[in-house]
């Protein structure tokens, strides 16, 4: 699966996820992304993006965030990359809006029991 991949179309009313985001949901898929940087070190979850970014996904705006960002939830912590290097995360595809009980972050697509390497 490639970043291109997650929305169908995008109209008035904000994104559509595409058909293959549906057809794949509850599946495992592998995507390649960059690491966003972390909220805590001990952290088991991360944001996966496009490109690299320095920004810290607490610490800035939704505005300053793109639309295709992934939330990857680890199945066991993993020790965090430079978010300037690519890695290849694989896990369960969900999509919807979610709000994560601890965090209070909001995403549309997610993987859960994930897991990540470097190429």
């Amino acid at each position: 699966m490639t970043f291109d991949e997650f929305y169908g179309k995008t109209g008035v009313l904000g994104f559509e996820f595409s058909e293959k985001v549906k057809r794949l949901s509850g599946k495992t898929v592998r995507i390649k992304g960059f690491m966003a940087p972390p909220l805590k070190a001990e952290s088991q979850f991360f944001v996966l993006t496009r490109a690299p970014m320095a920004l810290c996904p607490f610490c800035s705006s939704d505005a300053d965030w793109p639309e295709d960002i992934l939330v990857v939830y680890l199945t066991k912590r993993q020790t965090f990359v430079q978010n300037s290097r690519q890695i290849s995360v694989e896990g369960i595809l969900e999509y919807g809006s979610w709000t994560d009980p601890e965090s209070g972050f909001v995403s549309l697509l997610r993987l859960r029991q994930a897991s990540f390497s470097t190429p």
